[in-house]
């Protein structure tokens, strides 16, 4: 099976791609140029693709020439901005890669008879947070306070009002929240700042340590949307679909903090930053039991497990490679 990754050179995208690889798949990809120092370059994505288009999803017409080039059977839209922070810094940006970048890889999809499944990635925070303390199910009320936010709850009602439109293309959307693990160097996210700061011997500044998030690795969420893919190319999987961990994750930042230091040991510490931050939302989970009854998915890393593994990444990171691979390998065996 041929799959095509928009955003195959970011983090879940690396990830996915030597998933997929490691699963018998033929890989293409159509992204920016990965950040430098990414898990892209470090675990050299790049050796086991078919196909390594470096093309802004926001250009209709360089999108739609490469999808039908590229004649994909499954097309997995990982590809947007995704940083809270960012969409404060450049909100135009955010908009328009994630609502219209989004409307042109479904007109490319649509435009492409060889594509038989469409999954289009959006996230936990499509829906409108009243920060109860149960997880947000697939039919709750969407929304979006900070500019990110917004624009991935417009992309996702977008792709629902494209499927009910224009049908076509078997298409369903994944929502999942925050993922763990190796490789990950994307600003202002927890895990990243927090290795980073150990690495160097400082002490690790955390913006909202009474903050509860759900922690999953990034191979549970991958394993999610790929089991969604199965599902519409076996003629089922039509709808939205959270993918999240189960509430043993729903952790604060200080906890994944406090644990992360003492895997990392020497010493290593964090501090509470007191500046002036934009806003983020105290508390926000996803019920993934629509998953979990009906496609058969489970987690398969407890949050412990998790913390540990991307840890232990970072300790081995000298050969990204390898053991990005071997716990891959090590995933599917369980």
């Amino acid at each position: 099976m041929h799959y095509l990754i928009t955003g195959h050179t970011g983090f879940k995208g690396a990830w996915l791609s030597l998933l997929l690889s490691a699963r018998g798949h033929t890989v293409s990809g159509l992204a920016l140029d990965p950040t430098p120092g990414a898990l892209f370059e470090t675990a050299g994505v790049d050796s086991i693709l078919a196909n390594d288009e470096r093309i802004d999803i926001r250009d209709a017409a360089q999108t739609a020439r490469a999808v039908q080039t590229m004649s994909p059977d499954v097309v997995i839209h990982l590809a947007a901005q995704a940083l809270v922070r960012d969409s404060y810094r450049d909100p135009r940006t955010t908009f328009d890669t994630n609502v219209m970048g989004t409307l042109n890889v479904l007109e490319a999809v649509g435009a492409t008879p060889s594509v038989k499944a469409h999954v289009v990635i959006t996230t936990d925070k499509v829906y409108r947070n009243v920060n109860r303390a149960a997880g947000y199910v697939e039919s709750d009320a969407l929304g979006g306070a900070d500019p990110y936010s917004a624009s991935k709850a417009m992309a996702d009602i977008l792709t629902q009002s494209w499927i009910t439109s224009f049908g076509g293309t078997p298409t369903a959307i994944a929502r999942a929240g925050n993922v763990i693990g190796g490789g990950d160097v994307s600003r202002d996210r927890l895990l990243p700042d927090l290795l980073s700061a150990f690495t160097s011997g400082t002490p690790a500044p955390i913006r909202y340590p009474d903050s509860v998030r759900p922690w999953q690795h990034v191979l549970d969420c991958l394993d999610g949307y790929l089991t969604l893919a199965d599902a519409l190319l076996d003629g089922g999987g039509l709808g939205e679909w959270n993918f999240g961990p189960g509430e043993e994750s729903f952790v604060t930042v200080a906890n994944v903090a406090d644990r992360a230091a003492a895997l990392w040991g020497a010493g290593a510490s964090w501090v509470r930053d007191e500046g002036d931050h934009p806003h983020e939302a105290g508390l926000l989970a996803l019920d993934s039991t629509k998953a979990e009854r009906e496609l058969g998915w489970r987690n398969r890393l407890p949050f412990p497990l998790s913390l540990e593994w991307s840890v232990d990444w970072q300790r081995q990171s000298d050969d990204a490679s390898a053991v990005t691979r071997s716990q891959i390998a090590t995933f599917d065996a369980l």
